[in-house]
């Protein structure tokens, strides 16, 4: 499995998770099919794992905009972009900025995509 498709299972794995009361191996369960690909695996568990941590830094970022305000989708990609941002440091931060936009466009819309780049693109800033 490419990292695009990891990354597009993932944010349908966390959004069942966050839509309704799966846990987390009835929501991979739902969404995958045969073996676990190993980046997908590390991006959903990680998420989970790391979520208050996450949604802390996250927290930072949002102007105007509480966490919870936030459509469900963006409020995904948010999350995983922001666990890959903190925790995998071997993804450059320019791909995994591209790849959230790219994810709001596939699962949201055009909005979708600028309002992310604008919150990712101020951990660019800080680099």
């Amino acid at each position: 499995m490419k990292r695009r498709e990891a990354r597009e299972k993932a944010v349908q794995t966390l959004f069942q998770m966050d839509n309704s009361e799966m846990t987390l191996e009835e929501a991979i369960t739902y969404i995958m099919d045969g073996p676990i690909d190993p980046f997908y695996e590390s991006l959903v568990k990680g998420t989970i794992e790391n979520r208050d941590e996450v949604d802390k830094v996250l927290i930072g970022k949002l102007e105007n905009w509480s966490l919870d305000r936030l459509p469900k989708i963006e409020r995904t990609v948010l999350r995983i972009a922001v666990y890959e941002l903190l925790f995998q440091e071997e993804v450059p931060h320019r791909v995994i900025l591209n790849e959230a936009i790219e994810l709001c466009k596939h699962f949201g819309d055009e909005k979708s995509g600028r309002f992310v780049n604008g919150v990712l693109s101020k951990f660019a800033e800080e680099k």
